[in-house]
């Protein structure tokens, strides 16, 4: 369970049909279509600092631990409590409308977030 690093936005797959179902507003919709996000993840055991840097500077960072319940911020600004688990090697956060996991696949960061059956996928390639 090795996730820390540095990973850069590499493709994703049903981004408008989640974000829409989630109640995304149109303007945040618009700007993370293709977003170049950078997702810098910070591990000391069960411990994470977990940020998301934004192009035109803005960032979403969550610290947690594993099994413990922790303040969140979804990527629409929300901010909630949740306890991050950790299944088959992957976290997983029940998010207030959506299921998230993270997971290292082929050296690369894998999130699926899946709302009402609807599922996005975010792959994102290590550069540091």
């Amino acid at each position: 369970m090795a996730f820390a690093g540095k990973y850069e936005f590499e493709g994703d797959e049903n981004y408008d049909a989640f974000v829409q179902k989630i109640g995304l507003p149109s303007e945040k919709i618009e700007m993370g279509r293709n977003c170049k996000i950078v997702t810098e993840v910070v591990q000391n055991g069960n411990d994470f600092t977990w940020t998301q840097h934004f192009p035109g500077g803005r960032t979403t960072t969550n610290t947690f631990t594993v099994g413990k319940e922790a303040d969140m911020e979804t990527f629409g600004g929300k901010k909630f409590q949740a306890t991050v688990k950790l299944e088959d090697g992957k976290l997983v956060a029940e998010f207030p409308n959506y299921r998230h996991t993270a997971e290292i696949s082929g050296g690369k960061l894998v999130e699926i977030s899946t709302s009402s059956g609807v599922v996005y996928k975010r792959t994102s390639k290590k550069i540091a």
